[in-house]
């Protein structure tokens, strides 16, 4: 078995596994290596985005504009047609 001069010489996280036991973990210790990994699955979906586009950007731009411009004209003028004046009743 382990004497007391042995105890002494084991650091906090041994001793706690020795009795079965962990240190607690903080917050970032979960959070660091969540946000690392979300971070390179980020990137390596842009990376792998760019090499497969079907277009250049500029192009692609454009197509995407083309498509949303006549949705966006409704939207637009929805807002100027509906036109009221709030009066404060005293």
């Amino acid at each position: 078995m382990f004497g007391v001069s042995d105890l002494k010489k084991l650091d906090k996280d041994e001793l706690l596994n020795l009795i079965g036991l962990e240190t607690r973990k903080d917050t970032t210790d979960y959070l660091l290596p969540a946000l690392g990994a979300f971070t390179v699955g980020v990137l390596l979906g842009v990376g792998v985005g760019l090499m497969l586009a079907p277009k250049p950007g500029n192009e692609l731009r454009n197509d995407l504009r083309n498509r949303f411009q006549p949705g966006q004209e409704p939207v637009t003028g929805a807002g100027a047609t509906r036109t009221e004046t709030v009066t404060r009743g005293v």
